[in-house]
């Protein structure tokens, strides 16, 4: 079994190999894969030195599955020349998600949606995946209405030269190197991604449009804000929801705390709820400060924290390879 990573240099990248690893993903030969400028680099892993390849060595080398983190454009490009030589590209980017014909999977909701025809499956966004996770059971037991959330985003969702922004405006540096508008450190940005007609931001109709998708319902109402903090190590959510019909607090509680994939954090008298620097390189999903909200009937507050390098986008990539094989889809 042949499996390449596409954009093996990324963070993203470094991140999928360290979670290959952790869940011992079985594979026979890993192609790493990057752009030109990164052919023939060399990269240690697992003890043993692998040559980075270029996109057209790694299409001919017909690999079963291709796990892509390379940006839009790449995949856009590349995606279909993996999928006619009959490999399986599960693709980081935005570039699939809202295209009608692909599957756009969170494995524990809806990889069950898979089959043999589908080459090219697509990964969520960071923020939606933790967020759709954790209202899956309860939008099962209550049926949902209206979905409000706000996002505290990691500089680690841009990328490292985001990070090296911040780590060089902490140090005091003169002219760091900027990829926001404005500084990041010590500061907050109410802008992800560029701004649309609309007013909101691609990240935020991101959030809207591919949640919709992912429950299979139209009908659910959803808005939000996305901001990037000087944090690294995960994205939180405040997030508010609006059940169909009333819920009971404890229950709500014993959905989430049976739920794969969640851990429930939710003691605040002794200061336990879910942080970025807690969730940092963990696999689950965190939730907590679940509470009534008392405006209005039937409505819920909660905080749901995940590592958005690992559950965000890594952890869940490799979760639908591991499904692939597991069903002999590949």
């Amino acid at each position: 079994m042949k499996l390449a990573v596409v954009g093996a240099t990324g963070l993203v990248g470094s991140e999928i190999l360290e979670v290959l690893d952790e869940h011992n993903f079985p594979y026979d030969e890993l192609l790493l894969v990057a752009s030109e400028r990164s052919v023939g680099k060399q990269i240690e892993y697992k003890g043993k030195k692998h040559t980075v390849i270029g996109l057209a060595d790694a299409v001919a080398a017909k690999p079963e599955i291709a796990i892509f983190s390379a940006g839009g454009s790449t995949s856009l490009e590349w995606a279909p020349k993996f999928a006619e030589a009959g490999t399986v590209v599960v693709d980081n980017s935005s570039a699939w998600r809202m295209d009608p014909t692909k599957k756009l999977v969170v494995p524990e909701i809806n990889a069950k949606e898979l089959t043999k025809e589908d080459k090219i499956i697509a990964n969520p966004n960071c923020s939606t995946i933790q967020m759709v996770l954790a209202l899956e059971p309860l939008r099962h037991k209550y049926g949902i209405k209206r979905i409000v959330v706000s996002t505290y985003q990691s500089v680690t969702g841009t990328g490292k030269a985001a990070v090296d922004q911040m780590m060089a405006e902490r140090a005091g540096e003169a002219n760091p190197p900027r990829v926001y508008p404005h500084k990041i450190d010590m500061n907050v940005l109410p802008h992800i991604d560029v701004f649309q007609p609309n007013g909101y931001t691609k990240e935020e109709m991101k959030m809207i449009n591919e949640t919709k998708k992912i429950f299979s319902d139209n009908t659910i109402q959803v808005t939000s804000t996305t901001v990037r903090i000087p944090t690294m190590g995960g994205h939180s959510e405040a997030v508010n929801v609006e059940f169909k019909q009333d819920f009971d607090l404890a229950e709500v509680r014993s959905l989430l705390e049976s739920a794969p994939g969640i851990v429930v954090q939710d003691d605040p008298t002794n200061f336990v709820y879910p942080m970025p620097i807690t969730s940092h390189k963990k696999d689950e999903v965190f939730v907590g400060r679940l509470r009534r909200d008392e405006s209005q009937p039937n409505t819920l507050n909660m905080w749901i924290v995940a590592d958005n390098l690992r559950k965000g986008a890594a952890t869940n990539a490799v979760q639908i390879a591991e499904y692939l094989l597991e069903n002999k889809l590949v």
